[in-house]
This record gives C-alpha cells, structure tokens and sequence, in this order.
C-alpha cells in the first residue's frame, strides 16, 4: 500500500502521517508514505521524523503538474491537506488561496486521473457553509463561503465532485469543523492564545467573543479521514463534527482557568470583516455509515495540548515573531 500525502509537513497533515507511521491505522501497518509539501510558513519539517523507512519526502509545490505526474504513478491513493488555511491571510491578499487551493486542487486531481491513482480524499473545512444561527448543516447544504479562505476551499470541492461526475474518478471529501492540538501553526487562535499567555502576554478576543465553533482533537479528525479512506463512497461528502460549540469567551475562558488566570489578561480587537458568528455540523452520515465518534474529550484535550506547547517553546518560539496576524476561529 502506498499513500500519498499533501500538505504532510501541516499541521493535520503530519498528525495523520505520524499516526500511519506508527501503526494507527489498522491495515496500513505497513503502508508506504510519500508527502508533498512546499514547506511555507504553515509547513514544518520538523513536524516529521527526520527520517523513516517508510516515508518519503518530497518539497514541491502540488501546482506543480510534472512533479505530481512524475510521483503519483504507484499509489494506491491521495490525502490531500495541502492549502492555505488562515482566513485573515486570505482578507488580506485572496490570490494566493485562489491558486493554492482552487488550483492545487485542480492540479492534483488531473495528475491523478492521468497517472490512474484510483482514490482521492479531499480535506476541506465547515467554513464553506457560511454561517447558520440554528440548527446545523447536512452535506446538502449550499455552499455560501463569506472569506476569500472559505470561497477558495468551496471552490476546491466542487472540482473535486467535477472530477468524480465527470470522468468517474473516486474522489471524496471531508468538511470538519476547527481543530486544536499539538503542532498546530501559532497563527490559529488555541495556539495563539497559549503561548501568549505563556509568555506572560495578553491575549486578542475578536469583538464581543460571541462567535460560536465546534472543536474537535486533530488525532479524531485524522481518524474520521482514514475511515472515509478506506470505508467512504465515492463521490460522497462527510461532515466531520463534534458536538461540542463554544463561543470565543467560553474558550477564552477554558484556557484561562487551564493557567489560574483571570480576564486582566484578555484584550478586545476589532473584529474581522464577514466574520461568521455560527458553525455547525450535522454529522450523522460519518457516524452512521462509517461507525466514527470523537475519543477525545475537549476537556482533556485542551489539557493536553496546553502542556505540549508548554513542554515544546523550542518548537514555537520562532513562529512567534514574524506574525502580527490576530488568530482566527
């Protein structure tokens, strides 16, 4: 069995690597990883062992069409994590989403229908719904996306159901809701906010902190993506949910109560343009028909990942200071 990986070097991404590599995922013991990662700021190296027998890695750009075309002969199947991913970078300047994440996408799809890869999994977000202030979406939902991010990433799924109506190819994709953990890029708001208040520093609350998410450990979500690997349809869509919505304030004030700290710590930003107050997923198609729930609590995950980032400053540290974006969720 080989797996190719893009964006493997990614926060997701290598978690799922990681975990293949160390036999977590039954049936693929032995499986093969190459991972394609063009190693930008939300790209880390050291999210890899630095080397293994069964991993291959290469730096490349999934834009590139003969260096996919030249790696995905062989292989049993494409995950594909690579995309840009930070929603304030995307209000800022969109041309790069567009290119990464519409065209990336693009790009690997034709690299596998002309090299006859038989399956693709395409790893997409909650956000490509819009917002919804009751109720939560199902898979039917129309795709209303509000940030240039969300857009890119609705314009990515539907070439991937394209590439499946159109000429047959088994392509699948996942929409999951925020995820937190460790390795997690510092720009996003649970990291963010940790090494902050780690570093003695306050920590930016977007507006009032009234906008609700659900939250879901990266090891449950990497879970979800195998099974619909290995156990999904083609052509299907599978929400990937929690259960468990928070307002901002709410985990502002989790994460406080993680270090004893009180609201003196917390400062009020503006808020972004089109921010959306309310994601919510209906996920009874993965738990249904796949058999997937969470393992990991939100409580005991947040621990967890609190005394990773406390336990890795070597790791975060340097991510630190060339961002003075305000984290998203």
């Amino acid at each position: 069995m080989r797996i190719l990986v893009t964006g493997g070097a990614g926060f997701i991404g290598s978690h799922y690597v990681r975990t293949m590599l160390t036999g977590g995922y039954p049936g693929f013991d032995g499986a093969d990883v190459t991972v394609v990662d063009a190693l930008t700021y939300a790209g880390n190296r050291a999210n890899l062992p630095d080397s293994h027998p069964r991993m291959t890695f290469v730096t490349g750009d999934i834009c590139d069409q003969q260096l996919m075309r030249d790696l995905l002969p062989g292989h049993d199947a494409v995950v594909h994590f690579a995309a840009e991913s930070h929603v304030d970078r995307s209000v800022d300047g969109a041309a790069e989403f567009v290119r990464t994440n519409v065209g990336g996408t693009h790009n690997v799809l034709e690299a596998a229908r002309h090299t006859g890869v038989p399956r693709v999994v395409c790893v997409s977000t909650d956000e490509v719904y819009g917002s919804i202030a009751t109720g939560s979406w199902t898979e039917d939902f129309p795709l209303l996306p509000n940030s240039p991010y969300a857009a890119s990433k609705a314009g990515a799924d539907l070439i991937a159901r394209s590439f499946w109506r159109t000429y047959g190819m088994d392509v699948r994709i996942t929409r999951c809701c925020n995820n937190y953990g460790p390795y997690q890029h510092v720009e996003k708001l649970i990291p963010r906010f940790l090494t902050n208040l780690l570093c003695g520093e306050q920590v930016p609350l977007y507006g009032h902190g009234w906008n609700i998410r659900e939250w879901l450990h990266v090891d449950d979500h990497c879970r979800a993506v195998q099974l619909v690997l290995t156990d999904g349809a083609a052509g299907e869509i599978y929400n990937i949910g929690s259960g468990h919505e928070l307002t901002n304030l709410e985990l502002t004030s989790a994460l406080l109560d993680l270090f004893g700290l009180d609201w003196e710590r917390v400062r009020a930003v503006a808020d972004r343009p089109g921010h959306d107050l309310r994601y919510s997923l209906n996920d009874d198609r993965l738990r249904s028909r796949l058999g997937w729930a969470p393992q990991v609590s939100f409580e005991d995950g947040l621990a967890q990942t609190a005394a990773w980032y406390a336990d890795h400053r070597e790791w975060w540290q340097p991510l630190r200071e060339p961002s003075t974006l305000v984290p998203t969720a």
